[in-house]
């Protein structure tokens, strides 16, 4: 399987504006049946309600009349099963569509073919939904740009409602420029069209992806990159004057400038470019700041206080390593930081009553993920803190189980030297942000 789709990739690489018009016969049985094996067991059903247990063992019972029907363009896309999750740090929430697990399957697949085709295409500015592109790469770019290139000036971009605002004409457009094979593009208009399901109630949609499936992602990765990520390369950089960079994770994006002139050009202009294909910016989220090696410097000089950048999940500042030398700082955003410890105290209340060895164990493993995403250089403080809570939080609970009502730290020492709680570690040190680097 990889073989083939290698020849793909060397045909877009060679090609660049190539159109293929043979793509399906890379969606194999074989293929669905490995993308069906990545999907954890505990994945969520869609609305036919199979869970991945039960698509596994009807297999054979059902992947002989998909492909038929993607072969004759018969497939019909079952609607997404919506449901609704917070929004970090708020109150309110986000939809997410739930797809069926057969057609998660599928979706997998031929994103896979997909692929092969567009990472040749999409640009290095870009990151997430990408193979081996992931936050931590963004983050190092984004350290290496800052910390080493000409920027004084940064503007922190938001985009209003994004997933729920693509345009589908558009969309098929940008996406006939290198596929023409007309089952796949069926494909693509079966999904777009499919609709969502809550509570019951069937809502059509003709506008937008849901959030949720795998195809969903590549398709707003390939939007953007005709949308933004050419268009900044291609027309805006050779019309400024000093140094610019744009960094983009899917839908969250910042744009780097050495001048503040290029980058109120740019303001000028975006909005025009994104009205163009249904987008807008979310004012309240967008904004230019001083940032670089100068910001602190001049914030200092004009009495008030520095700049701070906010993206993916993190706060990055401006300040200066042992030997004074520009560095760019980064701590967890206070926002995340506080879900983040709300969710662990949530989930150790959840588990008062289990066995300790168990109860730390579930700990551990949210304390994994955590370190895992934040765990970069600079970072160890408020890492700290959430490992701080957990070991107090525990404690608490525990007494609560005691008859008198409170348990001596003598005791908790026993009981953690037994099962101790996951320690703080830095999984990217400052040492090897290099390595993460893609420009």
């Amino acid at each position: 399987m990889k073989t083939g789709l290698e020849g793909v990739a060397a045909k877009a690489r060679a090609e660049t504006k190539l159109v293929f018009t043979s793509l399906a016969h890379h969606v194999t049985k074989d293929r669905i049946k490995e993308s069906l094996s990545h999907i954890p067991v505990g994945t969520a059903p869609g609305v036919d309600g199979r869970g991945v247990g039960t698509a596994k063992e009807t297999f054979d019972g059902w992947i002989d009349e998909m492909l038929t029907s993607i072969h004759r363009k018969s497939y019909k896309a079952p609607p997404v099963r919506r449901v609704w999750i917070p929004k970090p740090g708020k109150s309110e929430k986000r939809p997410i569509g739930v797809p069926n697990v057969a057609d998660r399957a599928l979706q997998r697949s031929v994103m896979e073919v997909l692929n092969a085709i567009y990472e040749e295409d999409f640009l290095d500015c870009s990151f997430g939904g990408r193979p081996g592109r992931g936050q931590h790469n963004a983050l190092a770019t984004i350290n290496e740009i800052i910390g080493r290139k000409r920027v004084n000036w940064v503007l922190e971009a938001d985009l209003k409602n994004f997933f729920g605002s693509l345009d589908h004409g558009w969309l098929l457009r940008f996406v006939e420029h290198r596929v023409g094979d007309p089952r796949i593009l069926s494909l693509i208009r079966k999904w777009l069209k499919a609709g969502v399901m809550e509570g019951g109630e069937y809502e059509g949609s003709e506008i937008g992806t849901p959030q949720g499936g795998s195809i969903s992602v590549l398709l707003s990765n390939l939007y953007l990159h005709y949308v933004l990520d050419l268009w900044f390369e291609k027309a805006i950089k050779p019309r400024l004057e000093g140094e610019c960079y744009l960094i983009r994770y899917i839908d969250d994006f910042i744009v780097c400038f050495e001048r503040k002139s290029d980058a109120e050009r740019f303001m000028g202009v975006l909005e025009k470019r994104l009205a163009k294909f249904s987008l807008s910016l979310e004012s309240s989220k967008t904004g230019l700041i001083e940032f670089g090696r100068f910001a602190e410097r001049n914030a200092k000089a004009k009495k008030r206080k520095p700049s701070t950048l906010y993206f993916l999940g993190f706060t990055h500042y401006c300040t200066t390593d042992r030997n004074g030398n520009f560095r760019l700082g980064r701590k967890t955003e206070k926002t995340r930081l506080r879900r983040s410890m709300e969710n662990l105290q949530n989930r150790i209340r959840e588990a008062r009553h289990w066995n300790v060895g168990v109860q730390v164990d579930r700990i551990n493993r949210t304390l994994r993920g955590h370190y895992n995403y934040y765990g970069m250089g600079g970072n160890y403080q408020a890492l700290a803190k959430v490992y701080n809570l957990a070991v107090l939080y525990l404690k608490k609970m525990l007494s609560s189980r005691s008859r008198k009502g409170y348990l001596t730290w003598e005791l908790f020492g026993k009981i953690m030297k037994k099962h101790p709680i996951l320690r703080p570690y830095i999984k990217i040190p400052f040492s090897e942000f290099r390595e993460y680097v893609m420009l």
